[in-house]
């Protein structure tokens, strides 16, 4: 079983990328360790297609959201021939635990418009999830 939960904070805005098959949105996650208050691990993610257009459009630094997925290992070659690897998380399920901040001129924290047909803050699921 290859399942991942997790539950923290964006360290920055997603970086959304529209490619000619899939579009993808990849954002790092500041998870708490328990009983550490002051440490936390960062995780990489990565969402695909509907779920990364959701996520490139609602989410931005300091959003605290909860991960469903899978672990993926990346593995490449740099131009050089030396092997690189890098683990991260393909999320099936975000879950908006917060809403955006507001400032004081009534902006949101990525100073966007949230339409009323969806909320700030929700559970969303990529297409074919089965969790």
């Amino acid at each position: 079983m290859n399942t991942v939960c997790l539950i923290g904070r964006l360290t920055a805005d997603p970086e959304h990328r529209a490619g000619e098959k899939h579009e993808s949105a990849t954002f790092r996650l500041a998870v708490p360790r328990p009983g550490n208050a002051d440490a936390a691990d960062f995780v990489d993610i990565v969402t695909f297609d509907t779920l990364a257009s959701v996520c490139g459009e609602y989410l931005a630094k300091g959003r605290q959201v909860s991960i469903t997925g899978r672990l993926r290992l990346n593995e490449w070659a740099t131009a050089d021939g030396e092997k690189r690897s890098k683990l991260q998380v393909v999320a099936d399920d975000v879950s908006f635990l917060d809403k955006p901040k507001v400032d004081g001129n009534g902006n949101g924290a990525a100073a966007k418009d949230e339409p009323a047909e969806r909320p700030a803050a929700g559970r969303y699921r990529r297409a074919g999830a089965t969790r």
